[in-house]
């Protein structure tokens, strides 16, 4: 379960604001290095089937429309789960095409996340940043990527904002 939460963050997180200008971790060689760093093949169209996910992603994280969940529905539509019976239980197996795989993982594993941690999948409360978060402190109220860049840096904002007043 926890590589379902790595995966979908390596995903949502890979076009990351950096020192105010957007990026995308998955274009050219940094994409097929992601790609094939969580096993897939780092192919061109398993790469742009990967950032139309994300793209989709992204937008059904911060509550947008159903075009974007249509789009998730139409990577699992090419996805079969095989059950296959082992001595420690039942494991599912994915069967989908080569380029689609690791896309359908990521839907698969936010599916997964969202169904073990309901409401706990989040965008950073930073506008100027980018990046998810899966919140799992006790009381789910984690704002933040990162406490030490964005928190600092919203802390910092509002308190430069009481002085002021």
């Amino acid at each position: 379960m926890l590589r379902d939460e790595e995966l979908l963050l390596a995903v949502l997180n890979s076009a990351p604001v950096v020192e105010g200008i957007p990026t995308d971790a998955l274009e050219g060689a940094a994409g097929r290095d992601l790609a094939r760093t969580w096993g897939g093949t780092g192919s061109s169209g398993e790469v742009a089937q990967l950032r139309r996910v994300r793209e989709a992603l992204h937008a059904v994280v911060r509550g947008g429309d159903d075009g974007a969940v249509g789009e998730l529905a139409d990577v699992m539509d090419r996805a079969v789960q095989i059950p296959r019976t082992t001595r420690d239980g039942v494991v599912w197996e994915l069967r989908v095409a080569d380029d689609d795989r690791l896309a359908a993982e990521a839907v698969s594993a936010w599916s997964s996340v969202t169904s073990r941690l309901p409401g706990r999948l989040r965008a950073c409360a930073n506008d100027e940043c980018n990046l998810f978060l899966v919140d799992h402190s006790r009381p789910g109220s984690a704002k933040w990527c990162s406490m030490a860049t964005c928190g600092n840096r919203m802390k910092a904002r509002t308190h430069a904002r009481r002085v002021k007043d």
